[in-house]
């Protein structure tokens, strides 16, 4: 590693003090999942540091009561746009209803994890599909907006959300859908993640040159909705909460897991840098076994495992650059 990137936050930072001391009037940003968990956090600090935020959601209900609940306390205006990630149709729709309209920062946030097994409206696995190929799409139809926002001296951003879960598995290639081999949940999750990391640098090597820098970023654990599919009794085997429903002290809180994401928009240290996974608001160390549930491995930094994913994701999705 040549030499790591770091920051003056830490892994309890908030958003809020990230975004502190950014005045963003002007800036428009798009966050998706922001009407739940760290989105909502992430869209907040954005918003109340003077950016135009839109949420992107499934839910348009809970989404307008997201964005008028930050409204109360933001400058910034925020706005709430459908968007369906594990339907590509919703998707274009969405991206042809922003159009070529400047985009400053568009963070891909939104995500399912260890759901059962089940398929997208174009029958693809839902993890990956929703995870990984519904942004992708996205951030291929808003690339031109994020390149129109570009200016001398400040490059446009994407964010896009990985997981330490990235450790349980690379990408299938002979079978990322689950076709063939029985389904794990887990894996599958694992698989998706990966995929959110090397897109960032797939992502990174072809636009940075246009005005556009883009990283991976994983936010830590934390409860939210994300953990919707899972049952009680398995959080409780994995050590994330006890008998009574206390949090293991390794958590962060909704404001807390935010803050990398917003680092990873704003931060200075981060002025034309990309293709990098990021936590803790700094650079990630190499993972190791000492260590487990943080830093990076790397197949999801590989190149060359970026590239080929590129091209079935483009192959996929039917966009290209």
């Amino acid at each position: 590693m040549s030499e790591r990137i770091i920051s003056a936050f830490s892994a309890k930072s908030t958003a809020r003090e990230v975004a502190a001391g950014h005045d963003l009037n002007g800036v428009r940003a798009i966050v998706t999942g922001g009407a739940s968990g760290i989105g909502v956090e992430t869209a907040r600090a954005l918003a109340e540091a003077g950016a135009e935020v839109m949420l992107a959601v499934r839910n348009l209900a809970a989404g307008e009561v997201t964005a008028a609940d930050i409204g109360r306390t933001a400058p910034g205006k925020v706005s709430v746009g459908r968007l369906d990630l594990s339907d590509l149709a919703s998707v274009a729709a969405f991206a042809s209803a922003w159009g070529d309209q400047p985009l400053d920062i568009l963070i891909n946030n939104a995500g399912v994890m260890a759901c059962p097994q089940s398929y997208t409206a174009q029958d693809l696995e839902m993890q990956i599909g929703t995870n990984h190929f519904g942004h992708f799409l996205l951030s291929i139809l808003l690339a031109r907006s994020l390149m129109n926002a570009a200016q001398e001296g400040r490059q446009s951003r994407l964010v896009s959300l990985s997981s330490i879960g990235h450790r349980r598995s690379g990408i299938h290639f002979d079978d990322i859908h689950y076709r063939q081999r029985p389904y794990d949940k887990w894996e599958a999750y694992g698989q998706a993640k990966t995929a959110n990391a090397l897109f960032a640098v797939g992502f990174d090597a072809r636009f940075a040159d246009l005005g556009i820098n883009a990283n991976a970023v994983m936010p830590g654990g934390i409860m939210t909705p994300l953990q919707r599919h899972l049952p009680r009794e398995e959080m409780i085997a994995f050590g994330w909460m006890d008998e009574s429903g206390k949090t293991n002290d390794r958590f962060k809180s909704t404001e807390q897991g935010a803050s990398t994401s917003v680092w990873a928009a704003l931060g200075d240290e981060l002025e034309g840098v990309g293709g990098l996974y990021l936590e803790n608001c700094a650079q990630a160390l190499p993972w190791t076994q000492d260590n487990p549930f943080e830093g990076v491995m790397p197949h999801a930094l590989d190149p060359e495992t970026a590239e080929r994913l590129w091209a079935v994701s483009e192959e996929t999705t039917g966009a290209r650059v």
